[in-house]
């Protein structure tokens, strides 16, 4: 049976990103039907989802207090717990041509890390070519992207699928025509050399509820609002809430999908807040329309519950402005790095990690104003590993302090 790749951001439908990830060319999503009285968990939160795997949600709670190997200061080369692999069978003389096929550039965290991967790319002068494609969120037309990839003479494949299930078989024929990377969301086959994320979607969604669980009274309502089904990252994010909601004291009242937009995610908010008059945390399995929930509170003129976004300035600004209980769990995009760098040691034959695990670290209060950075845009994330990069800041949207 193959191993199922559990991510890693990300989002395609959102104004951003994770990591953590969705398009917006699916059609809206409605909320998941209630499950029957007499089956529905207390908390209100509904079916397990099919992409919820019990190891893979251990492993990925206890990866979050274990210490990465690696270069310190470099947590896109760090790897925890890594299970090495040899890569010989790749081994060929540069210069090389690197080729990517992208699920899309449509929200900030994926044009953040875009910005992000190129600038790596131009540290290497053994890449001699780098092509790559943007599926617009599409999967036939991603499908139809790995196809056309594969007729160009690519030495090896970096893949950031736009949905997990689809893009499988796609994904599988290339692996027996090029060494393949998959980062940022999985697949559904263990044939890539290298599976690339940070600890992934269940440290995300526990990090989140674990947070508003320690936060909400008991019995005080929460609001989860995620964008879309069928994406595994944001699958694993909301399934892992779900385990630690299911084993708290807060009510969950409502499970509403957004699509990524801030105008629908404001507009659900508040018919929540019209229909129960308070509500007491906000759940959210991508940061990037928080700013957008935070304000439906503000124009109710009622105070902000606490809630979880990213590390989206907009979002963290927003935080230290209004002094609000909040935590941003990240899907850092400084994962588009590493495809790079994971493509060259294979291509010289050096070894990778099989599932490469990136560091995941969480935004605090105690860590905030090391994470606010008010020389960048409000779409930029903070967590980018572009500091060090060529071309920073302006490159990013940023001006020099």
């Amino acid at each position: 049976m193959p191993r199922r790749k559990t991510v890693a951001a990300v989002l395609t439908a959102i104004i951003a990103l994770v990591a953590a990830g969705c398009t917006t060319d699916k059609p809206a999503a409605t909320s998941p039907p209630a499950a029957p009285a007499s089956s529905a968990p207390r908390s209100g939160t509904g079916a397990q989802s099919k992409f919820f795997v019990q190891a893979d949600f251990d492993a990925q709670l206890a990866m979050r207090s274990q210490t990465p190997q690696g270069p310190s200061g470099k947590p896109w080369e760090q790897a925890i717990a890594p299970k090495m692999i040899d890569t010989a069978r790749y081994r060929k003389d540069g210069p090389y041509h690197l080729c990517f096929s992208n699920a899309a550039v449509n929200n900030p965290w994926r044009q953040v890390g875009w910005k992000t991967m190129q600038a790596e790319v131009g540290l290497h002068e053994e890449i001699a070519k780098f092509t790559a494609l943007d599926a617009e969120g599409k999967d036939d037309k991603q499908i139809s992207d790995i196809a056309e990839l594969q007729a160009k003479g690519c030495d090896a494949l970096i893949v950031s699928p736009n949905t997990t299930a689809t893009l499988t078989p796609a994904v599988t024929a290339a692996c027996g025509k090029v060494p393949v990377i998959v980062f940022d969301r999985g697949v559904e086959t263990d044939c890539p050399v290298t599976f690339i994320k940070p600890i992934g979607g269940y440290a995300f969604g526990a990090d989140a509820a674990e947070f508003l669980a320690g936060k909400v009274p008991a019995g005080g309502k929460v609001l989860a609002l995620r964008i879309l089904p069928g994406v595994d990252v944001l699958e694993t994010r909301w399934s892992a809430a779900k385990v630690v909601f299911d084993r708290s004291r807060v009510q969950v009242v409502g499970v509403e999908f957004t699509d990524g937009d801030a105008a629908k995610t404001k507009s659900i908010v508040s018919d929540y807040l019209q229909r129960h008059g308070t509500i007491d945390g906000v759940w959210m399995d991508a940061g990037a329309t928080a700013v957008a929930a935070i304000e439906a509170f503000e124009d109710a003129g009622l105070p902000v519950p606490p809630i979880n976004g990213e590390d989206q300035q907009d979002f963290l600004q927003k935080w230290k402005d209004g002094n609000l209980i909040a935590v941003a769990p990240t899907y850092p995009t400084y994962q588009w790095r590493t495809p790079v760098i994971a493509a060259l040691k294979i291509l010289k034959g050096e070894q990778v990690p099989e599932t490469w695990n990136l560091p995941q670290p969480k935004v605090t209060a105690e860590n905030l104003s090391s994470y606010l950075k008010p020389n960048m845009p409000p779409l930029h994330y903070a967590l980018c590993g572009c500091e060090d990069l060529p071309g920073f800041p302006e490159t990013w949207g940023g001006r020099k302090s």
